[in-house]
């Protein structure tokens, strides 16, 4: 996003920016996983010296609800914008910033995410957005996110 580009028209906020496809896939995969770990323990033989006794398969289906634990919280990155500021939410952490802190937006080729460069010299990963799975979302919500600073913030042209 180096080029400058037509600007989007301002969405009416707020706003919820979040990889919608990877989470899809993270979610749905989970479940499947989960499914077929519990299909697996219930077929599971019951009988004779190598059965699996009760205890195994409640660990079977435990792992199975692990891997989606774990898969919802990769899909848990999302960039919520509203009228007083942004709030980025990443894997484990939640960070509120008021547009005035937000620079700048970047998303530069081969970035796994948007960055925000902050007022304070810092910048800050926004997993909410990122081009793995669209690259074609992940740019145009760069572009909402960019918009929306430069019209609420100090990265504002006018300003």
């Amino acid at each position: 996003m180096s080029a400058p580009a037509s600007r989007p028209p301002l969405p009416e906020l707020p706003v919820v920016l979040r990889p919608t496809r990877t989470r899809a896939i993270l979610l749905s995969g989970g479940s499947v996983i989960v499914a077929v770990f519990t299909v697996i323990a219930l077929l599971l033989p019951g009988e004779g010296k190598a059965g699996w006794h009760l205890g195994d398969r409640i660990a079977f289906i435990g792992s199975g609800l692990l891997i989606l634990a774990v898969l919802t919280l990769l899909s848990r990155p999302k960039v919520l914008a509203d009228a007083d500021g942004v709030t980025v939410v990443n894997l484990t952490t939640i960070r509120r910033l008021a547009w005035a802190e937000v620079l700048r937006v970047n998303l530069r080729p081969g970035d796994a995410w948007v960055h925000l460069d902050l007022a304070d010299g810092t910048s800050l990963a926004a997993m909410g957005i990122q081009p793995g799975v669209d690259r074609a979302q992940a740019i145009r919500d760069a572009r909402i996110l960019r918009a929306l600073a430069e019209a609420h913030g100090t990265g504002s042209p006018a300003r």
